[in-house]
């Protein structure tokens, strides 16, 4: 009798797939948006983001703000309407440890150990889309 308790409360505790699927949008959307706006805000600050960049010592901060730029927005719309997701979870997951690496690095202040973390916790948000896919509200299944 209690094997089966334990199955009856596993049940009710399982989500389906539609609501698997549902969260999953959701993730994307979340995470995209992050990447969409900041991309986004950017095309309008390219001196500022170039001149980031160079203060942090990192080689062609043109060629580094254009590829960014273009990761950002790309890989974003990319992840929101789930199109070759798992490669842009991917490629946004990657971006996001080595952007705290190379940004958030001093851990002297508060807010760059905050900005590290968040960076890493948005990473691992990617890698679980990547590993797992978009769901089935994705233009890809898989």
């Amino acid at each position: 009798m209690m094997l089966a308790d334990a199955d009856n409360e596993l049940e009710r505790n399982t989500m389906t797939s539609t609501q698997q699927n549902a969260l999953t949008l959701v993730a994307r959307l979340l995470l995209a948006l992050l990447f969409i706006l900041a991309g986004v805000n950017k095309v309008g600050a390219m001196e500022g983001t170039v001149g980031y960049i160079t203060s942090k010592g990192l080689p062609l901060p043109e060629v580094a703000y254009f590829g960014t730029v273009a990761l950002e927005i790309g890989a974003g719309l990319l992840l929101a309407i789930g199109f070759k997701a798992r490669y842009a979870a991917g490629a946004l997951g990657i971006f996001s440890i080595l952007t705290a690496v190379f940004f958030h690095n001093d851990f002297a202040q508060q807010n760059e150990i905050t900005a590290f973390l968040k960076n890493l916790a948005i990473a691992g948000g990617m890698f679980a889309i990547a590993a797992h896919g978009p769901g089935k509200f994705a233009l890809d299944k898989g």
